[in-house]
């Protein structure tokens, strides 16, 4: 194998890996944040705000392995 086959193979198993445990985190928090609201429905507007928050984080980190991803493949 050549060198553009190992970036390639590298970037994707970087993107696919990187992205698979926020997607799973992101699932997680929304599905917690539906049973606080259901057990709590008073306090569905600072879950809610906490759920976005959380969320935004994990989809920060899925942009991070993109950048990764992308910088392994070109660089």
């Amino acid at each position: 194998m050549d060198a553009a086959t190992i970036n390639n193979i590298a970037a994707g198993v970087t993107i696919a890996v990187g992205v698979m445990l926020p997607a799973l985190s992101i699932g997680r928090i929304g599905g917690e944040a539906a049973k606080a609201i259901g057990r709590n429905p008073e306090a569905a507007s600072k879950i809610q705000t906490s759920m976005i928050l959380a969320i935004a984080f994990a989809e920060a980190t899925a942009i991070y392995v993109l950048v990764i991803a992308i910088l392994v493949k070109f660089i």
